[in-house]
């Protein structure tokens, strides 16, 4: 059973318990679907102001919606095409206070303001990224930026086991 954390006060503790949280989520399971769902509904769960969180994974040329929370979205990105695709084309994690002040951002969902997408490298290979969106202009900084990263560490290493 799981159970969601209680606040510390302190965005750093608390994002310090969920990468811990990930990792114990992910132990013992070798499914990716499976590791990517419960990553996201993980991280809907902790992060407050957003309204969408998922990935989408690297195939060919384009990046193809996998497991997430929120409305329906796009399916198919091209790699360097809005902040999805220039995460995956820059291998750069792309912080984003106001989307509709990013060259070619796609749209998927009218409410988002902000977004931080942060690519997923498996083997030195790109996988995809995780996305993610707030109805807020300015939701996401750099402290999101560093655990965040973290947090994708740690599914890369249950990615890769």
């Amino acid at each position: 059973m799981f159970e969601t954390k209680a606040y510390s006060g302190s965005r750093e503790k608390d994002y310090e318990l969920l990468v811990k949280q990930l990792d114990a989520l992910l132990t013992g399971e070798e499914d990716e679907i499976a590791h990517l769902a419960n990553a996201s509904a993980l991280l809907n769960q902790f992060l407050d102001d957003v309204n969408w969180v998922g990935f989408y994974l690297h195939k060919e040329e384009e990046l193809i919606l996998g497991p997430f929370q929120g409305l329906p979205a796009c399916v198919r990105i091209k790699i360097g095409k809005g902040v999805c695709g220039t995460a995956v084309a820059e291998n750069k994690t792309q912080l984003v206070a106001d989307v509709h002040q990013f060259p070619g951002h796609i749209a998927c969902d009218a409410a988002s303001q902000s977004e931080i997408v942060v690519p997923i490298v498996v083997n030195g290979k790109s996988y995809g990224v995780l996305d993610i969106d707030s109805p807020s202009k300015n939701r996401f900084d750099e402290t999101d930026q560093k655990y965040l990263e973290k947090f994708i560490e740690v599914l890369i290493k249950h990615l890769t086991k």
